[in-house]
């Protein structure tokens, strides 16, 4: 019976994975067990063996494992599958063994030490990095939704990316980068993560600039009351770069929301002014009444009427007759499953609210914004479409429907 000699310096390498990437003992002895099984069965033809690693000494085993049988036929046809019982009570300690049982016998060859890390040597650093690699990947995925800061290592055609750190990088597409901001090497920035996938080839993470949901993030980082749940965020309408609308409200009627976000002399709403790179930030109190709180996020312009106009039915779309065809025309085996089914499926679109909304003929373009932007941003926030019209327009429309009323009534 040989036995390999102490390993000290794989206790050495286990010992230092542990302690400095964080990958348990037990998994890279696992790991190192399987690789040592099967460099065994290709060098020596064992079909069923065992080997045992001693995490502590660095000793290394190779066990037969053999099932005990009655039949001589199993024992002559693979006797390193079976062992008959006969045999096995001739061992030491055997006369315990009955029929069904498993025996190891240890097998361990003289030279297997350096055929096994040979052949074990790739096979234990791909579950290195495997298992390095799901390390990577579940603390990243604690990240998601959420800020965190990294520095800019390079740019190609498709993203901007982002050391994060641990030699992890994330991606930042062009749909994620703020119009308004140029990215330079070792540039330290704060993303928001949107994703991170697990890969073969390591986690992908993807981060955003532009994400209303960082925009959140560090509204709940600078104003302690968001972040306790005494001023909340309805919703964030976000033009990135540019301009953002943020609603806001609290049920403690002592509390003002806006002014809370807003801070001592502007600084909560500046200090994220300026992480935004001067991105214009309109804070707007929610309330229930939707006239109210459409009023409210068209600020900064004053509005005289909100007039709701009467949801429109909702429609539904039939599948096209082509796509019903397609799906209808394949092998006899589905023509009874198309016949079934060759009602095309009605989809339902959601109902349509909208209003109209008066303000002064002074007030129009400021209601309106730049390129339609405020109005734009206010439709958004409210999920109701905005029609702006001036009151002199409005007043002409009512003094013609006195007109038509009256002569219909001559």
């Amino acid at each position: 019976m040989s036995k390999t000699k102490v390993n000290t310096e794989m206790i050495a390498a286990l010992d230092y994975l542990e302690k400095e990437k964080g990958i348990k003992k037990d998994v890279v002895v696992e790991a190192l067990e399987q690789a040592l099984e099967l460099a065994y069965k290709q060098n020596y033809g064992e079909k069923n063996v065992e080997v045992d690693f001693d995490g502590v000494t660095g000793n290394i085993k190779v066990y037969a494992v053999k099932t005990i049988t009655d039949n001589e036929d199993l024992v002559e046809e693979d006797d390193n599958e079976y062992m008959s019982l006969a045999d096995a009570r001739k061992l030491p300690h055997g006369q315990g063994y009955d029929v069904g049982d498993e025996i190891r016998e240890e097998v361990t060859p003289r030279d297997f030490g350096r055929i096994a890390a040979q052949t074990a040597k790739q096979v234990v650093m791909q579950r290195l990095r495997e298992e390095e690699r799901k390390i990577i990947y579940n603390k990243y995925k604690t990240y998601e939704n959420e800020i965190i800061t990294g520095e800019v290592s390079r740019e190609d055609k498709r993203f901007t990316w982002v050391d994060l750190g641990d030699g992890v990088e994330g991606a930042m597409g062009y749909r994620d980068k703020m119009p308004n901001e140029h990215y330079h090497i070792h540039d330290r920035i704060q993303v928001y993560v949107s994703k991170v996938n697990d890969d073969r080839r390591g986690p992908q993470i993807f981060v955003s600039r532009t994400a209303p949901e960082l925009l959140k993030r560090l509204f709940e980082r600078e104003v302690p009351e968001i972040k306790d749940g005494t001023v909340l965020i309805e919703n964030i309408a976000r033009e990135a770069g540019d301009r953002a609308k943020v609603a806001v409200y609290s049920n403690d009627p002592n509390v003002d929301p806006v002014g809370t976000c807003v801070g001592p002399r502007g600084s909560r709403v500046q200090a994220i002014v300026n992480e935004l790179d001067g991105e214009n930030m309109d804070i707007v109190e929610y309330v229930k009444d939707p006239a109210q709180f459409i009023a409210n996020a068209l600020n900064p312009a004053e509005v005289l009427d909100v007039i709701f106009n009467e949801p429109e039915e909702p429609t539904t779309e039939e599948q096209p007759a082509e796509e019903a065809s397609d799906n209808s025309a394949a092998t006899e085996s589905s023509e009874v499953s198309s016949e079934e089914n060759s009602e095309a499926p009605a989809t339902t679109t959601s109902v349509e609210r909208s209003c109209t909304v008066v303000v002064p003929d002074s007030q129009l373009s400021l209601a309106i914004g730049k390129r339609g932007q405020n109005a734009r941003l206010a439709a958004r926030l409210t999920k109701y479409k905005i029609d702006i019209k001036p009151a002199s327009e409005m007043e002409d429309s009512v003094d013609v429907d006195e007109d038509e009323t009256d002569a219909s009534e001559e």
